[in-house]
C-alpha cells in the first residue's frame, strides 16, 4: 500500500482544526502526517506538539511548495478560508479532504469544481453519515418498499442559539446531503425567511459567524422538488431546540416512516405504519441496524465509531481507483446550491429552479 503523505491546515481561532480533522490519519496506517500550517503562532506551536511533526509554517502555501504533500487535510470549522486553502492545493496536484460546509456560494464550488476536472484532483468533504454503511441499508429499504411511495423528507437542525439561516449553513448541510444521498438532486426550492416574526428584507442581511458570508434571518422554512415527485423540507427556529434533538431527517412514505439521525452508525428507526401515528394503530417503532430490520449490528471496531476512518478509507481509494469519492465535488456543490437556494428564493419571492442561474451568495 503507498504511504500518503499528509499536510494539515489549521487556523486557532478562525474554525482551528474542524471537528478532529487533524487527528483522523493516526487511524490510517497508509498515511503519515509530515507537516501543518497555522496562521496563528501559538495555535501552531500547539498543533505540531499535539501531531508529533517538526515541519511547521505560518502559510500553507509556502507548506505546499517546501514539503509537497501528497494530501491536504482542510481543517477549519469555519468556510470562509475553504475556497482559497483548497484551490491552492488543488492547482499544486494536491488531494484535498474538506471540514464542511464546502464553500460560501455556488460560486466558489464552481470554481473548485473547475479546478479539480483541470488538475485530475480527489475532493472529498466530511459528511460522515454519507459514508455510513446504514445509509446503503435504509436506501435498499427503501427500493424493496418497506415505506411505500416515498412522499416527504422532513429535516431540522439543531434550533440552538444558531438556529435559523446559520443552521442551515452549519447543520443543514448534513441533512441536505443525506436528502441530495437518499433522493436525488432537486429540481427547484421555494423558501421564506423571518427575522423575530417579521419577513427578512435587505436592512436584516449581516456579516454571518465563521465566515459564512451575509447572513440573514432566525427562522427559515424551505423545501424543495425532488426528482421523483415528493417534497423536501428543512427547518429552522432559533432557540426552539427539543430534548431529545429534533436534528434528524425523517422520511415520509405512504406505507410508514424512517427517521435516521447524523453519524457513522446513526440512530435509525422505522415505523411501517401507513397512517404515521404509533398512537392510533398500535404498530411500534423498530431500529435499522446496517443488517437491516431488527437486527443486531454486526459491525463492530473503532472505525465504525471513529468519525472519519470510513471517509479517509473511500478517499484513498477513489484516488487509487480514479473516482469520485462518495461526497466527492460534485454531491458537495449541490449540497451548497440548495443551501444558498433557501435565501435566494427568498430575495425572489418565490419558486426558483435549480441549478441557480445566478451564482454568487444570493444575500451579498
Amino acid at each position: 500500500m503507498p504511504k500518503y503523505r499528509i499536510a494539515v491546515l489549521g487556523s486557532t481561532g478562525r474554525g482551528n482544526y474542524g471537528h478532529g480533522l487533524d487527528t483522523a490519519w493516526s487511524a490510517i496506517p497508509q498515511t503519515e502526517v509530515v507537516a501543518v500550517s497555522d496562521d496563528n503562532k501559538i495555535g501552531l506551536s500547539a498543533a505540531a506538539k499535539k501531531l508529533k511533526v517538526e515541519r511547521v509554517f505560518t502559510d500553507y502555501r509556502k507548506l505546499f511548495d517546501t514539503v509537497k504533500p501528497d494530501i491536504a487535510a482542510v481543517c477549519p470549522r469555519w468556510v470562509d478560508q475553504h475556497r482559497d486553502m483548497t484551490l491552492a492545493a488543488v492547482e499544486r496536484g494536491i488531494h484535498v479532504y474538506m471540514e464542511k460546509p464546502f464553500c460560501r456560494s455556488p460560486a466558489e464550488a464552481d470554481e473548485i469544481v473547475a479546478a479539480s476536472e483541470k488538475h485530475k484532483i480527489k475532493i472529498a468533504v466530511a459528511h460522515p453519515t454519507r459514508y455510513s454503511p446504514t445509509l446503503e441499508t435504509i436506501k435498499k429499504l427503501i427500493a424493496d418498499g418497506a415505506i411505500g411511495k416515498v412522499l416527504e423528507y422532513r429535516g431540522r437542525g439543531k434550533e440552538d442559539r444558531r438556529g435559523g439561516g446559520e443552521d442551515l449553513w452549519v447543520l443543514g448541510t448534513h441533512v441536505m446531503d443525506m436528502i441530495r444521498a437518499i433522493g436525488g438532486k432537486p429540481d427547484w426550492c421555494y423558501a421564506t425567511l423571518h427575522q423575530d416574526g417579521r419577513p427578512v428584507t435587505k436592512a436584516d442581511v449581516v456579516a454571518g459567524p465563521e465566515g459564512i458570508g451575509p447572513l440573514a434571518g432566525n427562522h427559515v422554512e424551505a423545501m424543495y422538488g425532488m426528482p421523483d415527485g415528493s417534497t423536501a423540507y428543512f427547518g429552522s427556529r432559533q432557540n426552539k431546540q427539543g430534548n431529545p434533538s429534533r436534528y434528524a431527517l425523517q422520511i415520509f412514505g405512504s406505507k410508514g416512516i424512517i427517521e435516521l439521525l447524523e453519524g457513522i452508525l446513526p440512530s435509525v428507526k422505522i415505523l411501517q405504519d401507513a397512517s404515521w401515528s404509533s398512537g392510533r394503530s398500535g404498530k411500534a417503532w423498530q431500529t435499522v441496524s446496517s443488517a437491516g430490520i431488527g437486527k443486531p449490528e454486526p459491525l463492530q471496531g473503532p472505525e465504525y465509531s471513529a468519525r472519519h476512518t470510513l471517509a479517509i478509507r473511500d478517499f484513498l481509494s477513489a484516488i487509487e481507483q480514479d473516482r469520485q469519492p462518495l461526497d466527492g465535488v460534485y454531491v458537495a456543490r449541490d449540497v451548497t446550491e440548495m443551501i444558498t437556494a433557501a435565501f435566494a428564493s427568498h430575495m425572489a419571492g418565490g419558486r426558483i429552479d435549480l441549478p441557480l442561474k445566478h451564482r454568487g451568495n444570493p444575500l451579498g
